[in-house]
């Protein structure tokens, strides 16, 4: 007689085994109707998921988060069942959910085409228009395996042979398809009715780019027709605020096969990166840390003891010179701990803090390669810092409020944060483990953060704190972190000497505010669309003069405001003072200045701002003043 205890306390009774649909019927009609899945002690499970024991049971409806993955789960397989009405000899391999909707990848003969996609899309409203019941089986491994080698389908196969263990698996069945999935899933077709396919890509059978390239088929689903308006609009303009566009346009960077994940940074655009570098480098001096730079080449011995090559060898470029073996740094820390372990350090030198704006190397994938957003080169703005156990917290308290305040100048006031724990690969024992995400734990709770839990997702060396971003389209960008390692440091001999006289081997704690640099510009160019604020833009004013009688005086108010400390140029061209405003609106400019045979008379300028708003004429002092104050409420 199982005892079903539901989310409001209540208890409901059953003579026999119970499934979670009939639970929900129990409760009334209209909860059945709505009833997507449930969710049994936890465990997200069917309608159809049979309770045989006294359990605590959540009904999942499309309202909750849950409800959402399992439609899109399931769109997944409707996606799949809809190919394989329409290309029989199309083979099916996976399709799991990923964030904002799903994508299944097929082997076929033949590139899908535009057109395929939309009778495809087309399909699936006709296959969820049938309201097919979605029946979960469960079979032997054997049994599977047969069943989806007489349909041909040996990726499938395949699939079932690779997952270890004897315990039999699941198939789902709606109509004619049937594929091997976990679940749950919806139970009726009829659930999912808001979906749209969204592109195809290539990607190889397990990743492997030995194997043959298939067909991935992206898509989103939504439970209301509204939500994927509003992310179909954020996508678009996410396509108008795509860094590469922006910074080729604005004439930022520039990428090229011949240096491929390197960046060529022009004018304008490292102009951009020297003022996200110099602020940062402001932050660390008035932070108590110390600037260092350390070798880009480093004997692969380092790496070994710190146990990066076994990790990361494949990452990392290598050379070789007069027999020995070298590889080009992918990280600083260990690095940084050669620069502690020069001179003798002493309890009171600790907390020890060493900054570097660090350029590494990473042999990433030439198919993740992504603009300045995911690339081989980038700079850190990478800091260590040496300290006791009983420092651990002060400095990671310190450090949250010192990040929260880089963020806001940067313009971003949301800030998701996450704990990583203890991954199965991993160095150090179970209690440096224990000690270290306690540690972090608690500073966390200390500053009354909300925060959500990473299990397993941890650095080899340490358990970290993520920091999130989420920009103006709702998008989320992982920057900075902060771990705990007690292990590198004894790797690599790192010792002071403590109170009591007794050498100590220090705590090191890796932290990063904005990460790669590259990356961080790029996240900055999308946010702003390029539109930086005052203190962020490259060029910040530009003169322009209507004709060569006013040549001169556009020199000298452009010279005034380049000896003020302004990023400013003029622009004496022969052309159309409209020609010329147009051009500069389009290169998103914070200012424009336009001096006409009046201003010159009057000693006064004519301001336009970046919106096309004219701001009248103002005196060039009061300009100044104007800009003084934007620049007072930015970070500089």
């Amino acid at each position: 007689m199982p005892v079903i205890r539901l989310p409001d306390g209540s208890e409901r009774k059953f003579e026999n085994p119970v499934t979670v649909g009939e639970v929900a019927s129990s409760i009334g009609a209209g909860l059945l109707r709505a009833a997507i899945a449930g969710k049994v002690n936890g465990v997200l499970v069917d309608l159809s998921h049979a309770i045989d024991h006294d359990a605590d049971l959540a009904i999942v409806t499309e309202k909750d988060a849950e409800g959402l993955e399992v439609i899109r789960h399931s769109c997944a397989h409707l996606l799949a069942h809809a190919v394989k009405e329409l290309f029989p000899e199309a083979q099916v391999t996976i399709g799991p959910v990923i964030d904002n909707g799903f994508y299944y990848d097929f082997s076929f003969k033949r590139p899908f085409t535009p057109e395929d996609l939309a009778s495809i899309e087309k399909r699936m409203i006709e296959i969820s228009r049938r309201d097919i019941p979605v029946v979960r089986k469960v079979v032997s491994r054997e049994d599977a395996i047969a069943y989806f080698r007489n349909l041909g389908e040996h990726y499938k196969a395949e699939i079932i042979e690779s997952i270890p263990g004897e315990e039999a698996l699941s198939l789902y069945e709606q109509g004619n398809f049937t594929d091997l999935c976990r679940g749950p899933h919806v139970p009726s077709t009829s659930k999912i009715k808001v979906f749209r396919l969204m592109k195809v890509a290539g990607a190889y059978w397990r990743g492997d780019s030995k194997n043959e390239m298939l067909q991935r088929v992206y898509g989103t689903a939504w439970t209301k027709k509204e939500d994927q308006e509003a992310y179909l609009h954020r996508l678009e303009e996410a396509e108008k605020r795509d860094h590469r566009k922006i910074g080729k346009a604005l004439d930022l960077f520039h990428t090229q096969e011949e240096a491929p994940g390197m960046v060529f940074w022009h004018p304008k655009g490292w102009t951009l990166y020297q003022i996200v570098e110099q602020y940062m480098r402001r932050v660390f001096r008035e932070n108590g840390y110390n600037e260092i730079r350390t070798p880009q080449l480093v004997d692969r011995s380092l790496w070994e003891k710190s146990g990066h090559w076994d990790k990361f060898q494949d990452m990392m470029f290598t050379t070789s010179s007069e027999s020995r073996d070298y590889a080009v740094k992918p990280m600083n820390c260990p690095c940084h701990i050669q620069v502690f372990n020069q001179g003798l350090k002493s309890y009171r030198d600790l907390p020890f803090r060493l900054a570097e704006f660090g350029s590494c190397h990473r042999n990433e994938p030439s198919g993740t390669l992504a603009g300045i957003m995911r690339v081989r080169n980038f700079t850190q703005d990478d800091a260590h810092i040496f300290c006791t156990e009983d420092q651990i917290q002060s400095e990671v308290s310190n450090f949250i409020d010192l990040l929260m305040k880089v963020y806001a100048d940067f313009g971003f006031e949301d800030v998701l944060v996450k704990l990583s724990t203890r991954p199965a690969n991993r160095v150090g024992s179970d209690a440096d483990w224990d000690r270290a995400e306690a540690a972090l734990q608690t500073a966390l709770d200390a500053k009354g953060m909300a925060w959500e839990l990473q299990p397993g997702e941890g650095a080899f060396y340490g358990p970290k704190i993520e920091f999130s971003l989420r920009d103006c389209l709702e998008r989320v960008w992982q920057c900075g972190t902060i771990q705990v390692d007690f292990s590198m440091p004894g790797r690599l001999n790192a010792t002071y000497v403590a109170e009591d006289n007794t050498r100590q081997t220090p705590v090191m704690l890796h932290r990063a505010i904005l990460g790669s640099l590259e990356r961080f510009i790029g996240i900055l160019i999308e946010h702003h669309a390029g539109a930086f604020p005052l203190w962020l833009a490259p060029l910040q004013v530009v003169v322009m003069n209507i004709s060569d009688a006013q040549a001169e005086y556009a020199k000298s108010i452009t010279e005034s405001l380049r000896q003020k400390g302004f990023r400013v140029e003029s622009d004496l061209r022969n052309e159309k003072i409209t020609y010329k405003i147009r051009e500069h609106s389009l290169q998103r400019l914070p200012y424009q200045i336009i001096v006409g045979d009046k201003e010159v008379a009057e000693g006064m300028v004519a301001v336009r701002n970046r919106t096309g708003e004219n701001l009248g004429q103002m005196s060039p002092e009061e300009f100044v003043a104007r800009l003084s104050a934007e620049m007072a409420g930015g970070a500089v």
